[in-house]
């Protein structure tokens, strides 16, 4: 599954990250890939060390954990150490499928939040591949695209500006995609019945569903 979520950043944490991220010192991002992703990543990161960096990445994570929606599509158990990457005019990420163990945490799903305005910068695409074929997004800042982290993705090179984006991935409660995708629509049906009908008998029936199906997935 693969989605969009809008407006987790607010416009005045965006305000905050614009005004501080000039003074994060960056670093070659390839220092976080693996060997083979080392090949093909031109980027740079900001050095986990710096105090901004934490600054910037402690409101990212204060956001996602109370976002409902991200939090019903991704079903988080632990959320890696996030990145902070910057790219500037030449680079990019080529094709890499991201490691399945990070610091000894399984990666179930993987998401890209945007910083700064699409017009901000040309290129710079985030492309995913499935057997439908390639999906490149790009979004405002403060949106996030959420996806599996089995896919294999990368991002086209950046011809003008500058790109900033925070990545990071999400070992999940419910280790399968499919069971996932099946509880996030169970969760968007019951909410859209109830704030369009109140608690009826229906709301409870999908409720229990809902709550016995997690007790039949969930890898607590």
């Amino acid at each position: 599954m693969r989605i969009i979520i809008s407006n987790v950043l607010t416009p005045s944490d965006l305000q905050s990250i614009r005004e501080s991220i000039s003074s994060v010192r960056f670093v070659d991002g390839r220092k976080t890939a693996g060997f083979a992703a080392r090949q093909v990543k031109i980027n740079e990161q900001a050095d986990a060390t710096d105090t901004t960096t934490h600054a910037i990445k402690s409101l990212v994570t204060k956001r996602l954990n109370e976002n409902d929606l991200f939090r019903a599509a991704a079903r988080p158990k632990k959320i890696s150490p996030l990145l902070l990457s910057r790219y500037e005019p030449g680079m990019e990420y080529g094709t890499h499928v991201d490691d399945a163990l990070m610091q000894g945490m399984r990666t179930d799903v993987a998401f890209t939040l945007f910083l700064n305005e699409p017009a901000d910068y040309d290129g710079g695409e985030l492309v995913i591949e499935s057997t439908a074929g390639e999906d490149a997004v790009k979004l405002a800042a403060g949106s996030m695209v959420v996806y599996e982290a089995t896919t294999l993705h990368r991002v086209a090179p950046v011809s003008r500006g500058e790109r900033y984006v925070v990545v990071g991935w999400i070992r999940s409660f419910v280790r399968s995609a499919p069971q996932r995708e099946l509880l996030f629509d169970l969760e968007t049906a019951r909410r859209t019945l109830y704030n369009r009908e109140g608690k009826t008998v229906e709301f409870d029936l999908l409720s229990k569903s809902l709550a016995n199906l997690l007790r039949m997935w969930v890898d607590d």
